[in-house]
């Protein structure tokens, strides 16, 4: 059997069985890994030896009989975003190339008491700004499916991870879209669960009100698995839920007979390509087979979501990014360098007769800040931040801030409605396949209206979830998106799972695996 082309769950059971040790399966994704991601550079750090470690321990563990977790011996990636301890965080930013938290993230924590195996941290857009891994400061991440496009982003290695069969599983955080856009631009499945339905401790925060970590794999039961392994409460963490968590993998089967499909008809206007509505029509008919009826909704207020989404995002980096300034941890700026410039700068001013100008010059401290903060952070987030702390200044912020957070609580409310009316709301994940790499670094606004259909439902809180549905006639992915109301992901993995049992695209694979 070819392990790298195997599910979660079938990994799951031939481990169980015996059929296949921790260490040997371990080995072979490693091996994958060393052999196809010079090509890919999905991941931003490998931890080899910590990840056969782990084997050997839950390989010993079965040869004792002892218990092991829901994911024993499964080998999975993590975006460089959530903290694991004595192992770098970098969040793709040279303002933390150095950081190794002391603690371990909640998710983190929870894999490993399922038995994950942690192959280690995929490469992501920095401080999951971007749409395209680009912005990273390891470098660009590639697509499997086409070298010199993007995979998406902020997510784009753990998803590129997945889709190059170099991880069986990947966990990512989505704050627009951040999950859903890469899962669809690599032909993998990622959902972006109900905001307070995993925990957010240890998550290196960009919009705190955003952010939701989520998983990513070839298949809608293998998201289950490993959705049930990290959700659920946690008082560390006090936008945290408290909820029981679903057995996801076992409602997975129940008939959809009766499921109301809504289609929002504006999300098929000008600008979306042609073959995604093709094909994001085309599976909404499938399930019309499998006894799903569909009804037209309304999402008035979805047009001001990306106004309103890159407001309110930015103001809360601008706020959550005041903390990497030099003095406590993360890059510092060289400051015998900087004090030797200071007194340069001081001295000529003097020389030339401009005394009040040299009294006049940054004292060290606020320099330190300045000069750590300009070369710790890429152009995208210094651009956010600018955007965050105009919106949030005096004067700005009733006209800017307050104003967003109110067209949000419209955006929710027209989720509510919809949902009194229809089960789930299906529609395009994004309006084109992936761009090629670099078409929209110089191009933000480009860029940010690539979030369209996506970022609705990180403002309104709801889970969403991204399922390959299709294939461009270049052979690029193409996804359909399913939205349902807050805590219902259960009913998303269901209608997604059951879709993948009636077609094959979850199966393709890009031509770099095939051929490897």
């Amino acid at each position: 059997m070819n392990l790298l082309a195997a599910s979660a769950t079938d990994l799951v059971r031939l481990l169980e069985s015996g059929d296949v040790s921790s260490v040997d399966l371990t080995r072979v994704f490693l091996e994958r890994i060393k052999s196809c991601d010079t090509a890919v550079h999905a991941f931003a750090s490998v931890t080899q030896e910590a990840a056969l470690a782990q084997a050997r321990e839950l390989d010993e563990l079965r040869a004792g009989g002892k218990p092991v977790g829901k994911l024993a011996g499964v080998p999975v990636a993590v975006k460089d975003v959530l903290c694991t301890k004595g192992q770098l965080t970098t969040c793709g930013s040279r303002m933390l190339a150095s950081y190794a938290p002391p603690y371990d993230a909640t998710v983190i924590t929870r894999l490993r008491a399922a038995g994950a195996v942690l192959l280690g941290k995929t490469n992501m857009d920095e401080f999951a700004m971007g749409s395209s891994t680009e912005t990273s400061f390891h470098g660009p991440t590639e697509n499997p499916w086409d070298r010199q496009r993007t995979p998406g982003g902020s997510s784009g290695g753990a998803a590129a991870a997945v889709a190059a069969s170099m991880a069986s599983l990947s966990v990512g955080s989505d704050t627009g879209g951040s999950i859903r856009q890469p899962a669809a631009f690599c032909g993998v499945v990622g959902l972006k669960p109900t905001y307070g339905r995993v925990s957010r401790y240890g998550l290196v925060a960009f919009a705190s009100s955003l952010d939701q970590v989520g998983p990513l794999a070839s298949t809608a039961e293998d998201v289950a698995l490993l959705l049930e392994v990290i959700a659920g409460h946690d008082e560390r963490d006090s936008t945290s839920a408290d909820l029981p968590v679903p057995s996801y993998g076992e409602l997975l089967s129940e008939p959809l007979q009766g499921l109301r499909i809504g289609i929002v008809e504006s999300h098929f206007a000008e600008g979306l390509d042609g073959e995604i509505e093709e094909s994001v029509r085309r599976a909404v008919a499938i399930y019309e087979q499998l006894g799903a009826t569909v009804h037209p909704v309304e999402l008035p207020h979805s047009r001001y979501a990306i106004a309103t989404y890159y407001i309110i995002a930015s103001c809360e980096a601008s706020g959550n990014l005041a903390r990497y300034d030099g003095a406590h941890y993360g890059h510092r700026t060289d400051e015998g360098r900087m004090l030797e410039e200071l007194a340069e700068e001081r001295r000529l001013l003097v020389e030339s007769g401009d005394a009040d100008g040299a009294e006049q010059l940054d004292g060290p401290l606020v320099r330190m800040y300045r000069r750590t903060r300009a070369e710790g952070f890429g152009d995208e987030v210094k651009r956010r931040i600018m955007l965050g702390t105009y919106a949030l200044s005096a004067g700005y912020y009733d006209a800017y801030y307050l104003k967003a957070l109110k067209v949000r609580r419209r955006i929710r409310d027209d989720f509510d409605a919809a949902f009194q009316q229809v089960d789930v709301i299906a529609g395009p994940v994004t309006p084109t396949p992936a761009f090629p790499l670099g078409e929209r670094t110089d191009d933000p606004l480009s860029m940010y209206l690539g979030d369209l259909y996506t970022v609705s439902a990180n403002l309104a809180g709801i889970p969403a979830l991204s399922l390959p549905c299709g294939l461009t006639a270049s052979g690029l992915p193409i996804a359909l998106q399913l939205q349902a109301p807050p805590f219902e992901e259960a009913r998303l993995l269901r209608a997604a799972h059951q879709f993948q049992g009636e077609t094959d695209w979850h199966t393709r694979r890009p031509s770099l695996v095939e051929e490897s």
